[in-house]
């Protein structure tokens, strides 16, 4: 019986989602391999990397389930671009 998780081991998680109304899909990963080991990659080419697991998920959660707040600087920042 296996008691904690090998050092090389790699686990993947998906969230499934949008953002600025197109569908989204991201997905987490753990990989024993790489300086920040957890992190996560977004069909829309956004990524974020973690040194623990504790800001994966909430994070790869929130990306494709975007708050009222987070839709709204979305939007400021979309229209802050095209006015320069």
């Amino acid at each position: 019986m296996k008691t904690h998780l090998e050092q090389t081991e790699f686990w993947v998680g998906t969230f499934h989602g949008s953002h600025h109304g197109r569908p989204a899909t991201v997905t987490a990963t753990r990989d024993a391999t790489r300086p920040e080991p957890y992190a996560w990659t977004c069909t829309c080419g956004a990524s974020q990397s973690f040194p623990t697991e504790d800001g994966v998920w909430p994070t790869a959660w929130r990306h494709t389930h975007p708050t009222r707040f987070d839709r709204l600087r979305s939007w400021v920042i979309r229209r802050l671009r095209t006015a320069r």
